[in-house]
């Protein structure tokens, strides 16, 4: 059961001394009454002595009557001056304050509004589905966010209120229990239901989502992957386990034979694949602009962006410089990337015999250390906790006594999959200080952190955030998002309105900021184009570029009439 109504709570009070107040005037003006007679020999009428009470317990002071003479009768008015200014502290802070804060605090919603359709329910906000709300409400799907909390409700409310004309779909709803938020939220008008709770929450969740009617989808978020088949079984069409796919995620950021390939770039062309390679200091290419670089020539493979500090710059002409540590976005063969890998490595000192070090054991740290031991690579655990089985050195990675046991200079990587993004961020400045130049991998929680992560020194850092936001958007839509940030996209349109057009007469990159990076023709893929390839009427184009770049294309370039462009 949900937390009842503050407002309740205080309105109950408010009559209950309401009606506790004649009792107490009345008895008071009794026991005045009675005691002037028999301590003072004077004679007070009921009215004269129910005055006098209300006087004193407000603390308001006494007209003629305020003089006494018997100690009994004196100890008896300075208590019941005591007990009326008690009164009326407490009166204030217990009743009146409470009850004025929540009747101008921002009152929160308790019903959806009634013309929603085809809409997302989520249950608690949290890092695992905040990508996800950015995804949706580009996609200008509504969502209803529900919180049971009454503070975190008011605080998620006033966030999307402050955020701009496009989040107004985006409604926060609390209610007192989960079958009442459900129905509220208009459960038999929702296309799908996303449980982000605890694993027993979403249990019940799902049970009564399914006593109520609903047949759409449900997709479960577990913190644990032993738990996915329970939450199955309770009625869930799909359980998903972040936590599992970002420590693969990251064991693939660092290892170079695990370099990471984007999921679905194999539509394009069984051999064309999109890579991210981080250009170290003192490579070749760190320094020079793109076109100094000659990639495309050298390699064969084509950049589509580049990340700094966290942020992807995927308008690259010529004249863009390839900075130092920066991470390149790039397309090409298997070949081709390994080239551009080699360009981008310092091979004065190379790191290919040390071990990958993994500091922090949850269940991010155990899933990236597999991923590494499954490939045959060397790994060494770190972890506080000596009691769990597989740590080999016990303690805190910032800890100067631990790091002075590992060989940091020729160890591969660092990753770090610790559980806080504060501790993440001292241990990436403690690891710099030390070794600026071994490759730091970083869990982070809240991808808000991420430009923070990246600004200290990590060489790449990924979030539960964008990894569950990516599985969970290709769950609702289907969509194939072919990047480790959604920021980047690799679009499939029709090229009808570029019939008989050649590549460098219409300048796409120029035109709309994205990259031309495949043509589909007869069924077949052509990856490999020149200034003077023709599009032809019934040729797909696939275009590589951030978000507002490909919206820009599809409104200059899109057809009327012809199949819509779709995230491939």
């Amino acid at each position: 059961m949900w937390q009842d109504s503050a407002m309740g709570s205080h309105r109950r009070r408010l009559l209950l001394l309401l009606a506790a107040l004649p009792v107490v005037l009345v008895s008071v003006a009794l026991a005045y009454k009675t005691g002037m007679a028999v301590l003072e020999g004077e004679t007070r009428t009921f009215w004269q002595a129910l005055e006098w009470a209300s006087e004193t317990l407000t603390t308001t002071g006494y007209g003629a009557d305020s003089r006494w003479h018997h100690p009994l009768m004196i100890a008896f008015v300075i208590a019941l001056q005591f007990v009326g200014v008690f009164l009326v502290y407490m009166l204030v802070p217990l009743i009146m304050l409470p009850m004025l804060e929540e009747r101008f605090e921002l009152r929160l919603p308790r019903k959806a509004p009634k013309h929603l359709r085809q809409h997302v329910i989520i249950l608690r906000h949290g890092p695992a589905v905040e990508t996800l709300i950015e995804e949706l409400v580009d996609a200008g799907l509504p969502q209803v966010l529900i919180e049971n909390d009454d503070g975190r409700a008011r605080d998620l409310l006033e966030q999307w209120r402050e955020k701009p004309k496009r989040y107004a779909d985006v409604h926060v709803l609390n209610g007192p229990t989960l079958r009442v938020s459900f129905e509220s939220a208009r459960l038999d008008q929702a296309r799908a239901i996303i449980a982000n709770g605890g694993d027993e929450e979403n249990a019940i969740a799902v049970l009564i989502a399914r006593e109520l009617g609903f047949r759409g989808k449900i997709l479960a978020v577990a913190e644990e992957p032993h738990h996915r088949q329970p939450l199955s079984m309770a009625g869930a069409t799909e359980v998903l386990t972040p936590r599992h796919v970002l420590g693969a995620a990251l064991a693939a950021r660092a290892c170079p034979h695990l370099r990471p390939r984007v999921d679905g770039a194999g539509q394009l062309a069984p051999a064309l694949e999109v890579a991210e390679i981080r250009i170290h200091r003192h490579s070749e290419l760190a320094g020079r602009t793109l076109g100094e670089a000659q990639v495309g020539r050298r390699t064969g493979a084509t950049v589509l962006g580049q990340w700094r500090q966290g942020r992807l710059d995927a308008e690259l002409t010529a004249d863009t410089r390839l900075a130092a540590r920066g991470i390149l976005v790039a397309i090409g063969e298997t070949g081709a990337l390994d080239k551009l890998s080699g360009l981008a490595t310092d091979t004065s000192k190379p790191r290919t015999s040390g071990p990958f070090i993994v500091a922090g054991y949850g269940e991010v740290g155990q899933r990236v250390a597999q991923v590494l031991r499954d490939a045959g690579e060397p790994v060494v655990v770190i972890d506080k906790d000596p009691d769990l089985p597989g740590v080999d050195r016990v303690g805190d990675v910032v800890e100067s006594s631990l790091l002075e046991t590992l060989d940091l200079d020729h160890a591969r990587a660092i990753v770090l999959a610790l559980d806080s993004d504060s501790a993440t961020l001292f241990a990436t400045l403690v690891i710099k200080d030390r070794a600026p130049d071994l490759p730091t991998v970083a869990r982070v929680n809240h991808a808000s952190n991420l430009e923070r992560i990246y600004r200290v020194g990590a060489d790449f850092a990924l979030s539960i955030a964008q990894v569950s936001g990516q599985i969970l958007v290709h769950e609702l839509t289907g969509r194939d998002t072919l990047a480790f940030d959604a920021q980047l996209k690799i679009l499939r349109a029709s090229a009808v309105n570029l019939a008989d057009r050649a590549l460098s007469a219409v300048d796409i990159r120029r035109a709309s900021g994205c990259s031309v990076i495949a043509v589909e023709r007869e069924g077949r893929v052509i990856h490999q184009l020149d200034s003077e390839f023709t599009f032809r009427g019934e040729d797909f184009i696939y275009v590589c570029g951030h978000r507002d770049a490909t919206e820009k294309f599809s409104q200059l370039f899109g057809a009327p009439g012809s199949p819509k462009v779709t995230e491939s």
